[in-house]
């Protein structure tokens, strides 16, 4: 019986740091990030991503490298339409997936429309994010760009 109850605390504490192991890098993807376009390989922006309080991450843009900083999204749908791109979160409800996040949605501002996203660290270089915006959920009809970590 004491062997039993053992080998249930030993796996319950596995199970839990495993858990924990995968959640602490999904938090590396926390910060600072600069975009690049992936059609000109020209630096845009820096998004902030974050863990909201619903466990979910999101990201938004705090700063705007080739434009103005005042300029707005004319073609942004409903609520988002003319407002600054400083400020806008472009990145919703992504959630942890192993070592990444998946399920969420991105907005391109250039065209105002929202893609389903993937995003994982790249496995050479923790300073490199790749993001994968598409048309299906499953990431076949899309674009990849690539952001680096801003320190």
């Amino acid at each position: 019986m004491k062997q039993k109850v053992f080998l249930a605390i030993a796996v319950f504490f596995a199970v839990s740091t495993f858990n924990l192991n995968v959640y602490a890098q999904v938090d590396k993807i926390v910060g600072l990030w600069k975009t690049i376009d992936d059609e000109k390989n020209e630096e845009k922006s820096y998004v902030r991503i974050f863990k909201s309080t619903d466990g979910m991450y999101y990201g938004k843009i705090e700063k705007l490298l080739k434009e103005p900083q005042d300029k707005k999204c004319d073609k942004c749908p409903g609520h988002l339409k003319n407002q600054l791109l400083v400020g806008m979160v472009i990145l919703k409800q992504m959630e942890p997936d192993g070592n990444n996040l998946d399920e969420g949605k991105i907005l391109d501002p250039g065209n105002g429309k929202w893609y389903y996203c993937y995003m994982e660290l790249d496995g050479s270089n923790k300073d490199k994010l790749i993001v994968r915006g598409s048309l299906d959920s499953w990431g076949v009809a899309g674009r990849t760009q690539y952001w680096y970590r801003v320190k």
